[in-house]
């Protein structure tokens, strides 16, 4: 009996042969493996701006006084670029995309061997926000920075932290277990207060004082230096070490005036990560529209781990692969100041906030962010209840849901009872 032929793709799919993706961090590595878990035996190339085995970023502050190496990821993840790639290129920058229109696009490159390909993947991550007259402060983003900082923060530093984020919060609380004395100066009434709204980051303000980090709220500052932070109000803060926190932007500078970005740089994409005819990005870089949690901005970790797949069964066109959902909630995970804090979902400043236990009762608690007006849970913060975070991982991995507030905020009661079929 004679096989059947396999079936033609459709008349209006490009055959995909090749596929170029430009960065070789978490992001890059993982759209590398998923190309080659969905069966495409064509070229693929990666360009890494870094001249270093690609590397999660998240342990250069979480675990930056433990770490004496990067976390090489595959040997964290087992996902080996040299093994799965045709082509790595370390220590090459690109700078600047030529669409194709009727040709493979094609990406220029600092060492002038530009690389043309049927397909590009766009997973430049982000860089620091470095103000303008900043440039002296220290910042951590690689793990040439984390080795850095690392050096100078020895017992009795004094270490000024401009920033009260995630990599402020951070760092400050893992210097001040070293003895380093640490001040942290916030431009914002609270921390996080961009990220998780000023009513949850009232909750975080009292951990600094317990971890020893003395904290400066509205305290914008004007000037930073390598040894000196000038605030608004005219103070002067003398530090050993000065750490600039205050924030990260995608790296897609270099795409301006090619491929539409909103005022922070970041891609506008579809749910699949799609830019433009041929071209895709994946992690940091991109504003994700039209997906169950609406609008998702890039920073979130899962997006780099999780979001790969998508864009690559998009990519590839496996209609199957690209039509479910996400199938994951977004995702962001911090240990600061001797706590442990987990984001689901996507809080807004236009939410309610419904708090689940006590934060002042030294124990777990989360803060539930409901859609004005309705009882949709549209996002989680998870405080040291370790527990919680699958479960609320699964309430929302599709999407803002709609649930009992009542049983929902009862902490002796399962988060997941208080959905509503």
């Amino acid at each position: 009996m004679t096989a059947s032929p396999a079936p033609a793709p459709p008349a209006d799919r490009p055959d995909v042969r090749s596929v170029v993706v430009v960065g070789a961090g978490l992001a890059g590595a993982q759209t590398v493996a998923a190309l080659r878990s969905r069966g495409f035996d064509g070229r693929v190339t990666v360009l890494g701006a870094e001249d270093r085995a690609p590397y999660d970023r998240p342990p250069l502050s979480k675990e930056l006084f433990t770490r004496d190496a990067p976390a090489d990821l595959s040997a964290e993840l087992g996902v080996d670029l040299a093994a799965l790639a045709d082509d790595v290129r370390l220590g090459t920058r690109a700078t600047g995309l030529v669409l194709g229109g009727a040709d493979a696009p094609r990406i220029v490159t600092d060492t002038g061997d530009d690389v043309a390909a049927d397909a590009v993947v766009l997973a430049v991550g982000s860089r620091p926000v470095v103000p303008p007259g900043w440039d002296d402060a220290l910042l951590l983003h690689t793990w040439d920075d984390a080795v850095a900082l690392r050096r100078e923060l020895v017992e009795d530093a004094r270490l000024v932290v401009v920033g009260a984020g995630w990599i402020g919060a951070e760092v400050a609380g893992a210097a001040a277990a070293r003895g380093v004395d640490v001040v942290v100066v916030e431009a914002g009434a609270t921390p996080l207060e961009r990220q998780l709204g000023a009513e949850v980051g009232r909750h975080l303000t009292p951990w600094y004082g317990d971890a020893g980090v003395a904290l400066e709220l509205e305290a914008p500052a004007v000037r930073v230096g390598r040894h000196q932070v000038a605030l608004a109000d005219g103070r002067l803060l003398a530090g050993d070490v000065v750490l600039a926190a205050v924030g990260a932007r995608p790296a897609t500078d270099w795409l301006r005036g090619t491929l539409t970005a909103d005022a922070r740089g970041s891609l506008r994409g579809d749910a699949d990560g799609r830019v433009a005819p041929g071209v895709w990005a994946v992690g940091d870089c991109v504003t994700r529209h039209g997906t169950p949690f609406g609008d998702v901005v890039g920073g979130h970790w899962s997006a780099a781990l999780q979001d790969p797949d998508r864009v690559v069964g998009a990519l590839l066109e496996d209609v199957a692969a690209s039509a479910v959902p996400s199938q994951h909630a977004p995702y962001v995970f911090s240990t600061q100041l001797g706590h442990d804090l987990a984001v689901l979902g996507v809080p807004s400043p236009d939410h309610e906030v419904v708090l689940r236990g006590s934060p002042t009762s030294g124990g777990p608690w989360s803060a539930l962010y409901l859609e004005r007006d309705s009882a949709r849970l549209a996002a989680v913060l998870v405080a040291d209840a370790h527990r919680e975070v699958p479960v609320a991982r699964k309430v929302l991995r599709d999407g803002p849901v709609l649930v009992d507030v009542a049983v929902a905020s009862d902490p002796s009661r399962r988060l997941r009872d208080a959905v509503r079929s």
